[in-house]
């Protein structure tokens, strides 16, 4: 009895409504890429748009409903990781002018993996995203449904200019939560690291 009250527990933990639209962010990558790459650009554009309206809602649903978990703090991150880097890569084969936001994208997802790994090291949770960190989400998810709606479904003119000032949007805002982010890393980190040291007085 006990069993499986623990694992209705364990399903409701990991099927919140949040987490769920998380795992729809994720599942929306495969049929984005398979439509883009068939030049369905409207469809493409369609999954988009869900993923960026869940992406918008899921945290605050999490608070509204009370259910935020650990897990949903690592799934929402990794959900907009993973459609982004498929999104960016999908639209930099045929718009060459979104590489340096993906270089941007890149860089800072990987110094995110390595400073979250340096967390879990030192036993320390890492933390949750941040507005900032969700303004650069949806400036990106922005910008790309601008620039397939218009540029690649449309196919208005002079609209390059319009792409350039949205992506350099973006990439600014993105650089500004790298850097708010690497101060709340290092932040947790320095209180880790005294809780540690008075723990090891405390030992002596």
């Amino acid at each position: 009895m006990e069993w499986n009250k623990e694992k209705k527990v364990d399903l409701r933990y990991i099927f919140t409504v949040p987490n769920i639209l998380s795992y729809i962010r994720i599942v929306l990558i495969a049929p984005f890429v398979i439509l883009f790459l068939k030049k369905e650009y409207l469809f493409a554009a369609i999954c988009i748009i869900v993923s960026g309206l869940s992406d918008c809602v899921d945290g605050f649903l999490a608070r509204k409903l009370n259910q935020i978990t650990q897990l949903g703090k690592m799934l929402d991150p990794v959900a907009d990781k993973l459609t982004l880097l498929a999104v960016g890569v999908c639209l930099s084969v045929v718009e060459p002018m979104i590489i340096p936001v993906i270089v941007i994208l890149i860089i800072k997802d990987l110094l995110m993996l390595i400073g979250a790994s340096v967390m879990l090291k030192n036993k320390v949770m890492p933390f949750a995203s941040e507005w900032y960190g969700k303004v650069g989400t949806v400036c990106f998810y922005v910008s790309v449904a601008a620039i397939v709606v218009f540029d690649l479904i449309l196919d208005v003119q002079n609209f390059d200019i319009v792409s350039l000032i949205l992506l350099s949007i973006t990439a600014v805002i993105m650089l500004y939560s790298l850097v708010r982010y690497y101060l709340i890393f290092r932040a947790m980190m320095k209180k880790a690291k005294e809780e540690k040291s008075q723990a090891g007085n405390t030992a002596d």
